[in-house]
């Protein structure tokens, strides 16, 4: 085993660990994976995002155990490119990009099209060509949803300073259906709005129904909000109360681009810390020796007034200087 192996027990955080593993050109290996469970071992959805992270690298080695508890991850070259990968409907697509389009589990393809994709547009200077369509809408547990995502090629990431969200100045939707009656999306819509109505007044939820071959093979409903403040913050459903300029699906992946960015100082503000932002941030110092310093913002009264939530974080961070090494240099 290489010097520079890092190891880890039990199945928690794995797609952090081997995404970092990818980014960093550290080789991981992971023992006790579920080894005392009744079924011991790496699940389908899991074995399905090791075959994904193969499919974008060269040169990667996955050795695994016979019992499927043990792994040793040893990185090849991210190569990119247009892939194609059959997700695994235990698990939605947002357990992959972040199969089943939609579920209680993971980020919905909704809720990452309404809230992630800006995040990604600010460190990428630019929303050309980065799009992400649902062909497809599935839901669980059978899926047979189908998206297609494409991402702008950068050289380098760009730092950010994003401290100020924003007061909020209106709220977005999509209520979507497979399978069912389209009288499902009005009925939710309905209620949604006559509890939003009392805060504020421009709100506008589109309906968004499947039928025949683009509806999956699940019966399925729902709903995903968005709130979008005066500086272009995005903050989904619920997270309104953490505020911030990014919510809590999105805090790792901004600390992990703030990181990946030039040799300079990245600022943002969140949030209280997700447990699996505590775990991330713990991963980055090991991969990448990077420690972020986080500080309570201090309150205003102005601030106080307008009854922002809980407590603000500042993150703050130099970037390691991370460059794309297949793009020429404009």
């Amino acid at each position: 085993m290489a010097k520079n192996t890092l190891t880890y027990e039990g199945c928690n955080y794995m797609r952090q660990r081997i995404i970092l593993a990818t980014l960093s050109g550290k080789s991981v290996k992971i023992k006790k994976i579920r080894a005392r469970d009744d079924d011991p071992g790496l699940k389908e959805f899991e074995a399905s995002f090791i075959r994904l992270v193969d499919k974008v690298t060269n040169g990667s080695k996955v050795v695994i155990s016979e019992t499927g508890t043990s792994l040793l991850y040893q990185p090849g070259i991210l190569i990119g490119g247009k892939i194609e990968h059959d997700c695994n409907p235990q698990r939605g697509i947002g357990y992959f990009l972040e199969g089943v389009t939609n579920d209680q589990t993971d980020p919905s393809v909704d809720l990452i099209k309404l809230s992630t994709l800006p995040v990604l547009k600010r460190f990428l200077g630019t929303d050309e060509f980065l799009e992400l369509k649902i062909v497809k809408r599935g839901a669980a547990p059978e899926g047979g949803g189908e998206i297609l995502f494409t991402c702008p090629c950068r050289q380098k990431l760009r730092p950010l300073q994003y401290t100020d969200p924003g007061k909020i100045k209106r709220i977005r939707g999509v209520a979507w259906s497979v399978r069912v009656s389209p009288v499902t999306n009005n009925r939710i819509i309905e209620s949604a709005r006559s509890i939003l109505n009392k805060f504020i007044p421009d709100i506008y939820i589109y309906t968004d129904h499947y039928k025949g071959s683009h509806s999956g093979k699940s019966p399925g409903y729902g709903l995903t909000l968005v709130a979008e403040t005066l500086n272009g913050t995005f903050l989904t459903a619920e997270e309104i109360y953490r505020g911030g300029c990014v919510d809590s699906n999105n805090q790792a992946l901004t600390a992990l681009f703030m990181v990946l960015g030039q040799q300079d100082v990245s600022k943002v503000q969140i949030g209280e810390l997700s447990p699996y932002m505590i775990q991330f941030l713990k991963h980055i110092r090991d991969f990448f020796q990077v420690m972020f310093k986080i500080e309570t913002e201090k309150k205003t009264e102005e601030n106080e007034d307008l009854q922002l939530g809980g407590d603000k974080l500042i993150l703050t961070c130099v970037g390691v200087g991370y460059a794309n090494v297949s793009k020429a240099i404009s």
